[in-house]
């Protein structure tokens, strides 16, 4: 899986899940119509010649074929804040896609960007969502209460976060042995 820059031919890719109700169950948009998902993709690709750029849309192919998408907001340049959010076409759910993405926004937030905490919210009902956000190594630092209106009532937002010190160690290379294998030697 590869990070691209999101073009304006990738709308019909991104509206193949944009538009789709259980891709956007727990967000404030969609289900897309097409009119919405090709004005999304042009606001996504004018972003980025916009300065300061504020605003980073990434499409995720495999094997050229566009599964997913994900963007880094710039909140802070200041205070060093971004936010990361994604989303992935159901017919590649539980393939790590959405992991690939968290990773790769968040490799262009602290390495690239030079950012100090990034985080990340989700509906406490999107277990899935949940669970990726760990595996980036993101911290859950609480439930902010009826933070949107989206079509089955008021949503909560679990806040994830991590920090860059907390990044750049997990990015270390692990040594090869335990200490019990050095032992044995």
């Amino acid at each position: 899986m590869i990070l691209t820059r999101i073009e304006l031919a990738d709308w019909r890719a991104v509206h193949s899940w944009a538009s789709l109700a259980q891709v956007c169950r727990f967000q404030t948009w969609g289900p897309n119509t097409e009119e919405q998902t090709r004005a999304f993709v042009v606001a996504a690709v004018e972003a980025w010649s916009r300065s300061p750029q504020q605003r980073f849309a990434y499409v995720a192919r495999v094997e050229g074929d566009v599964v997913g998408m994900g963007e880094l907001h710039i909140r802070s340049r200041g205070q060093g804040q971004g936010e990361i959010a994604y989303a992935v076409h159901p017919r590649v759910w539980g393939e790590g896609v959405g992991t690939g993405i968290g990773k790769g926004l968040l490799v262009r937030g602290f390495e690239d960007i030079g950012l100090h905490r990034i985080y990340a919210t989700c509906d406490p009902r999107n277990l899935a969502s949940a669970r990726i956000l760990g595996k980036l190594g993101m911290t859950w630092e609480g439930r902010h209460r009826h933070t949107a209106l989206i079509r089955d009532g008021w949503r909560d937002s679990d806040v994830f976060s991590i920090l860059e010190d907390e990044w750049r160690a997990l990015r270390r290379p692990r040594a090869h042995r335990t200490d019990e294998q050095a032992e044995d030697r």
